[in-house]
């Protein structure tokens, strides 16, 4: 059976590179140090989870992104820290121009499919069983976990179309954070009505539980994995969390359920809230929204109105 170390040292005599050829024979020292580069799989990084939440659910091509964090893939919508903004619709009105965003990730999670790739033909091509397997075990809980997600991301209903119609949502975060989305007004309902994934059935949960005990079982049998084949795990995983967090960085927009929500202008910040308040109202020309989510106490409403003429409090 043919090692990395023997392949790499065949192919740099071949290039009379006879002295560099020599650094080849120390990866048969490294399984010392490298015993242990399974459990990275294991590694408490969201990369994979944030990659689901900012795509909306999981293409195929996923099952091949092996980095560190494999098995939390279901617990993507759990990123938002358990925090339940405050919103409301300030107006709707005829149609306007919608922006949508474009994913500028798509060359580093490319390299990243075809990094796991190439680590799995090398390993195949050096023979080293035990390594194949640990891919094998990773790959097969990638497809269950995609699948699942992909069940559970399936549209649901989000209330009555209303063409020709768009809306204008505010939505309050903490830490003095807001932002507001505009566009279609189903296309609005369809991101922030019901909920993103639905609840696992039994049979579900009780399949990412097996694909999470694949991931482990793989980490433990990968400390019988050849020098080479340690190696190869090592690059696989370091490489693919550097690109796929890399690809998530680079993702300028959000994904959910085919609509695609982008920045539209960049972030202003306001001295006080009540700046905000008072900027809002001017333009909507209505209080009792912002009275509401208890931007405007109800005893300085009428105050508010004067701030605009003809106001029509709805």
């Amino acid at each position: 059976m043919e090692t990395l170390a023997s392949i790499l040292e065949r192919v740099m005599s071949a290039l009379h590179l006879e002295a560099s050829a020599s650094w080849c024979k120390n990866l048969t020292t490294i399984p010392s140090h490298l015993g242990t580069a399974g459990l990275l799989a294991l590694a408490d990084i969201n990369t994979i989870p944030l990659r689901t939440a900012l795509t909306g659910t999981s293409s195929w091509l996923d099952i091949f992104i092996l980095a560190p964090g494999l098995h939390k893939q279901s617990t993507a919508p759990d990123l938002n820290k358990g925090e339940y903004p405050a919103c409301a619709a300030m107006t709707t009105g005829p149609p306007g121009k919608t922006e949508v965003g474009s994913v500028g990730s798509g060359f580093a999670y490319m390299s990243a499919v075809l990094l796991s790739l190439a680590i799995f033909a090398t390993t195949v091509l050096i023979g080293d069983i035990v390594t194949i397997a640990v891919l094998t075990l990773l790959l097969l809980n990638r497809l269950i976990n995609v699948s699942i997600i992909r069940r559970r991301a399936r549209p649901g209903w989000f209330g009555a179309p209303e063409p020709g119609v768009n809306s204008d949502l505010l939505v309050l975060l903490s830490q003095d954070r807001w932002f507001r989305i505009q566009g279609a007004t189903y296309d609005v309902k369809a991101v922030t009505s019901g909920t993103w994934l639905r609840d696992a059935t039994f049979l579900e949960s009780s399949l990412v539980s097996f694909a999470t005990l694949l991931t482990y079982l793989s980490a433990a049998i990968s400390i019988n994995a050849t020098p080479s084949g340690k190696v190869a795990l090592l690059i696989l995983f370091v490489g693919n969390a550097a690109l796929l967090g890399l690809a998530n960085e680079s993702t300028k927009s959000l994904t959910m359920f085919s609509r695609t929500l982008s920045i539209k202008h960049p972030p202003k910040p306001y001295a006080r809230r009540l700046d905000l308040t008072h900027e809002l109202v001017r333009e909507f020309k209505r209080t009792d929204c912002f009275v509401a989510m208890g931007m405007i106490q109800p005893d300085k409403e009428a105050e508010f109105q004067k701030s605009y003429k003809g106001a029509v409090v709805m």
